[in-house]
């Protein structure tokens, strides 16, 4: 169920509580696939990566074979993507304003960096390059994700911040039509000058704020358009049969119901042996109780037990 799943789709999302498994489901997916003869790529954004370790060699930043042929792996690095990204906004704000601001850009920044959201927000940013960029080398990229808390939040933000860019547009756009009102006025006035700029550098600074504007509501709005495309895109909720991973699997389906996506299949991971013994048997039907929560509460998703 989950190679077909897998077959018709090109992005996979495997996500859960932190611990269940993900990384292992997620390779195995991947695994099966690229023996299919397809390129797949296998992303990992967990701060706490463990794709390097399961494949043992260093899977780090950058696209790297894991040595079935057609099977690639890559670790996002948090804190680099978010220097990273903090060093991009940085130079972009440098060529924008007056060289004077530069250091209040610098110092901004540098207060970003542990500012709330983010993390998420270069971590969006680096998912919404990846599959820019990548989506026409690979025929399947799976995304290991971070424990579900982390996972609500980046499925949350592509609306955020395209709505947040679309403010931005809308703010530019009066901020020129008083620019415009400005440049009525006197030129001889000694206000024009200060207000209105220099007319040339002005026009190309308007010109650049609109163009990253643009493509980044474009990058974020294709990303929301792809998450939501049942057609291309699928969740998969990894869990255990225990009692927090149950909660939080369905507390997970719900959030994502909310942002317009779903899952699509659940995978309950290390499930105890039927004939294995009377200690295993007992634990198999505490593990039943967890699991029939889960199945009371999402009937209609399929499930697969490992």
């Amino acid at each position: 169920m989950l190679l077909n799943l897998a077959r018709r789709r090109r992005l996979l999302f495997v996500g859960g509580k932190g611990g269940v498994g993900k990384t292992v489901v997620a390779s195995t997916i991947a695994l099966t696939r690229a023996e299919e003869g397809t390129q797949v790529l296998v992303v990992s954004t967990d701060p706490a990566h463990n794709l390097g370790h399961l494949w043992n060699r260093e899977v780090g930043d950058a696209i790297t074979p894991l040595g079935p042929a057609g099977l690639f792996g890559m670790e996002i690095d948090p804190e680099h993507t978010t220097a990273e990204h903090l060093a991009e906004v940085r130079t972009r704000l440098e060529r924008l304003v007056p060289a004077h601001l530069h250091s209040e850009v610098a110092k901004h920044l540098r207060l970003a960096k542990n500012a709330p959201g983010a993390f998420e927000a270069a971590i969006l940013e680096r998912i919404a390059v990846t599959v820019t960029e990548q989506l026409d080398h690979f025929d399947l990229i799976v995304f290991d994700t971070a424990p579900s808390g982390h996972t609500t939040r980046l499925v949350h933000l592509p609306e955020a911040m395209s709505a947040w860019t679309q403010g931005m547009l809308d703010r530019h756009s009066r901020a020129q039509r008083f620019t415009d009102a400005i440049r009525s006025l006197d030129e001889e006035d000694p206000g024009y000058r200060v207000i209105a700029g220099d007319e040339g550098s002005r026009s190309a600074r308007d010109t650049e704020i609109r163009r990253v504007l643009l493509a980044r509501q474009e990058r974020f709005t294709r990303l929301r358009d792809l998450l939501r495309d049942r057609e291309r895109t699928a969740f998969i909720a990894v869990l255990l049969g225990e009692r927090l991973p149950a909660l939080e699997t369905v507390e997970l389906a719900e959030q994502l119901r909310e942002s317009g996506l779903a899952v699509s299949a659940l995978v309950v991971n290390r499930r105890s042996p039927a004939d294995a013994g009377e200690l295993l048997a007992q634990r198999r039907a505490q593990e039943a109780e967890h699991i029939g929560y889960v199945t009371d509460h999402l009937p209609d998703l399929p499930l697969v037990e490992v």
